[in-house]
């Protein structure tokens, strides 16, 4: 117990004037910092990766975009990687490409388009004519959110964007972009409203002038996420994305479309793979360049969540579909055997653009899972880290 003393206040004292003495902090000589060394607090990952590119010609070499750690590049199948965008004010990848024609013309699209409440949105495309060395800012920089990025095999100044925009609001900087200048000038060349923006855009890996795209009506809030309405559509253009098509009926599942993810089957341009969100949705597949389709596969797990996870990629000898639950899963045609990696869940499955050999599987938070595939279907690398750790491919947690 305090005695009652020691809580007197003796206010004769209190009252009298009191002088203030202000001091001040005296200079500190700089040197003292010299020893000091910056180090890393975090976060120590890089986030998802959605985004992967390979080099024609160069099996060694590909790269990937994570969602908050930049672009990274390995030259030795992924042995080691090294960061290609810390010099940029944007870290978020949504797309990436590489010019068939010129492996050191590299796009990039910024914003990952996957709307999660905590996505990371970015400034428009970047550009590197040095294989990743440096990087020039080419426009766009309010489309926030982009969902794919391809560059015509020929000719590396043509580009074609497909920009979802805001994903928290309307926004006019949206939908398909076409640049034939290497992005000094773009033209908005799709566009459907200020709600609705581009999730996809595709070749016909024979010929570029034919080009598929989706419209995806999507709206992010803190505590809601709507995906799909009436801006939501597939596109096809037949003069390499100057002017386009709506394909609607025939086939195609009728009412509110949600996401669309569209690829054209490398071994035949009249084959046309759609994966359709909707309420009969699923795989779709067209026999004749886009005019019918048909329903050819109706599981639920291919369109479950399908904003982050669906999606659907064709090249000459299989058909490989991304799912929520048990897949990304390889079908093969009939007669042939292919992998099915059912114990791996919640991936988002990318063929490598020009690189038949190479599969990308993005995990919904724990990197990436490169495959090659050419010649046997056997892993190649796990990438749990991009900030700097990378493990083999055995899962592990944490």
């Amino acid at each position: 117990m305090v005695p009652l003393a020691m809580a007197v206040i003796d206010t004769e004292a209190a009252s009298a004037p009191v002088a203030v003495v202000q001091e001040t902090a005296s200079a500190v000589n700089p040197s003292l910092f010299n020893a000091l060394q910056w180090r890393c607090i975090g976060p120590y990952r890089g986030g998802r990766a959605l985004a992967v590119a390979g080099v024609p010609g160069e099996v060694n070499t590909f790269y990937f975009g994570a969602v908050a750690g930049g672009v990274w590049k390995t030259t030795d199948g992924g042995a080691t990687w090294r960061p290609l965008t810390d010099g940029t004010p944007i870290s978020s990848v949504g797309a990436l490409a590489v010019a068939p024609s010129n492996p050191d013309i590299i796009y990039v699209g910024t914003g990952e388009a996957a709307p999660r409440g905590d996505m990371t949105y970015g400034d428009g495309v970047y550009k590197s004519v040095d294989g990743g060395r440096t990087w020039s800012h080419v426009g766009l920089r309010d489309t926030r959110q982009i969902g794919a990025l391809i560059v015509d095999p020929k000719n590396p100044d043509i580009v074609l964007v497909a920009a979802l925009g805001h994903a928290f609001g309307p926004n006019t900087e949206r939908g398909v972009f076409r640049t034939a200048d290497g992005g000094k000038s773009w033209s908005k060349v799709l566009y459907k409203d200020e709600q609705t923006g581009a999730i996809d855009v595709s070749f016909d890996p024979h010929n570029p002038s034919i080009v598929y795209a989706a419209l995806w009506q999507a709206r992010r809030l803190p505590w809601n996420f709507s995906s799909g309405g009436p801006g939501s559509g597939l596109y096809r253009s037949t003069d390499g994305g100057s002017s386009w098509t709506h394909l609607s009926g025939n086939g195609l599942p009728a009412g509110i479309l949600g996401r669309i993810h569209v690829s054209v089957s490398g071994a035949d341009s009249r084959r046309v793979y759609a994966m359709i969100e909707a309420a009969d949705g699923g795989l779709y597949r067209s026999d004749d360049a886009g005019e019918h389709w048909g329903r050819v596969n109706d599981d639920g797990r291919l369109t479950q969540r399908a904003w982050y996870f669906s999606t659907i990629l064709a090249d000459p000898k299989r058909l490989a579909a991304g799912a929520a639950r048990r897949p990304p899963r390889t079908v093969d045609r009939p007669g042939q055997s292919g992998p099915d990696h059912r114990g791996e869940r919640r991936r988002r499955l990318d063929l490598l653009r020009r690189r038949q050999d190479l599969v990308h599987a993005a995990q919904s938070a724990d990197g990436a899972v490169l495959s090659r595939v050419g010649r046997q279907s056997l892993p190649l690398l796990r990438v749990r880290r991009p900030a700097g750790q990378h493990e083999r491919r055995d899962r592990q947690h944490g």
